[in-house]
């Protein structure tokens, strides 16, 4: 079910770095120290993303990746792009310290 404005401003609150961008996405970019590492990070959140049946804009430029999430058959933002967002920021965390799978 869509998010209202003020459940979306709420949520924001509390997902750290994510953006609201054309009122119906959020969008976080995240660097990495090399090319490789940035895209391990797009595996780890495909298969995360494919688990969950949510599929994400990624966009990848050498280090850094940008990640935008919205719901199509929500026509905006649901509860589950923020959980996703917020298991994206925990694999961010692991790897950069050192974590593995």
């Amino acid at each position: 079910m869509r998010l209202a404005e003020e459940e979306v401003q709420a949520m924001l609150e509390k997902a750290d770095g994510w953006k609201l961008t054309d009122e119906r996405w959020i969008a976080k970019k995240y660097r990495f120290q090399d090319y490789l590492q940035g895209i391990e990070f797009v595996r780890r959140i495909a298969a995360i993303s494919e688990d969950a049946n949510h599929h994400p804009f990624i966009s990848i430029d050498y280090k850094l990746i940008t990640v935008k999430l919205s719901s199509w058959r929500a026509k905006g933002l649901t509860k589950l792009d923020f959980d996703l967002a917020k298991q994206y920021d925990e694999v961010y965390e692991q790897m950069k310290q050192g974590g593995g799978e």
